[in-house]
């Protein structure tokens, strides 16, 4: 075993090998289509979100509450989808699925933080709305900035301290059998599978984190909405109901999106081992790349305040790539038919 290095923690041997190879998409047919589309996937995801967080920085009025949980989102997103995706082309263009073992971590820890970051930003947006809607008299004085700065650094400090202790503990395992992990990235399970010790306290770290930075959240979005319904059918005015709902659309639709696939992959898949590993790889590909892309397109682009800046980002950057003719009634101008 000279390829691995062996580190020597009091009586136990922890063998920890150069790095992983990662063989997730080998076995798809068609895979450059697909390669192209996750491409196109993340373009339009760094874009959008960057355009999202430009206009909230550079315009002081939308320095609320209710933005700075919008710009929480899209920083979010742009660094789930960094993390995944260029790795992802880099295997497919260069043909080299090795990854060290130290990076195999640190894709662990960014893409797990910053999943479950989303889930937290997600249930951020529902209590805005909460707020909103149920308590709109002191909607002000509830959702402050300083109030939601705090809510967002409380989830930043939990996410990212869970997942410090969860990929902290995966230095305990020793690899001294396979390191081929089919999945499209450093996956968590996959990776801690392929231990040869025990692996059970990953196991229970896994599941107990399913529950804190997925089920926790999206119990809150829930509840959240629980209480809209009720406020909404308390209200006399059919029309005053129907604009309520219509601030919460687009936010249901973030929601569905994200939460459904995920839970469903994580629930039959890891749990009930009923998913087949070639299916898990492409399903959780596209439940983890494919929210980051829409959110802005469905959710924060969409948005009034933001939308009128963008239009008038635009319409000003017309102007200014438009040429300057000459006005037509110059006094200098020389008349070439008068000679």
């Amino acid at each position: 075993m000279s390829f691995l290095r062996t580190v020597l923690n009091d009586t136990n041997i922890v063998i920890h090998p150069p790095g992983f190879y990662i063989i997730g998409f080998e076995t798809f047919p068609f895979i450059s289509v697909y390669f192209i589309f996750l491409s196109f996937v993340y373009v339009v995801t760094v874009l959008a979100n960057c355009l999202v967080i430009y206009v909230i920085c550079f315009n002081r009025s939308l320095h609320t509450p209710k933005f700075l949980a919008v710009v929480n989102l899209a920083v979010i997103d742009v660094i789930l989808n960094t993390c995944t995706i260029p790795s992802m082309i880099k295997i497919f263009l260069v043909k080299d699925n090795f990854i060290p073992f130290n990076l195999c971590l640190l894709q662990m820890f960014v893409y797990y933080a910053f999943g479950s970051l989303e889930s937290y930003a997600l249930a951020i947006l529902a209590y805005d709305r909460l707020i909103a809607i149920c308590f709109p008299l002191r909607h002000n004085s509830i959702n402050t900035m300083q109030s939601m700065s705090w809510i967002v650094g409380v989830t930043w400090f939990i996410a990212i301290g869970a997942i410090t202790f969860t990929t902290g503990i995966m230095t305990q395992l020793s690899f001294c059998n396979s390191v081929i992990v089919f999945s499209y990235f450093c996956d968590y399970a996959p990776v801690f599978r392929l231990a040869c010790n025990d692996y059970t306290i990953q196991w229970a770290s896994a599941s107990f984190l399913t529950v804190l930075l997925l089920v926790g959240p999206f119990t809150f979005i829930l509840l959240s909405y629980v209480s809209i319904l009720a406020t909404v059918f308390m209200m006399k005015s059919l029309d005053s109901r129907v604009k309520a709902l219509a601030t919460c659309v687009e936010h249901i639709i973030l929601v569905a999106v994200f939460y459904i696939p995920i839970l469903t992959i994580f629930s039959i898949g890891f749990y009930l081992g009923l998913i087949d590993p070639d299916q898990r790889v492409l399903s959780l590909s596209l439940a983890s790349c494919i929210p980051p892309c829409v959110n802005p397109l469905i959710y924060s682009l969409k948005t009034r305040e933001i939308k009128i800046r963008v239009l008038a980002l635009v319409r000003k950057s017309k102007i200014g790539t438009q040429p300057t003719n000459p006005p037509k009634n110059n006094p200098f101008r020389v008349d070439k038919t008068q000679h």
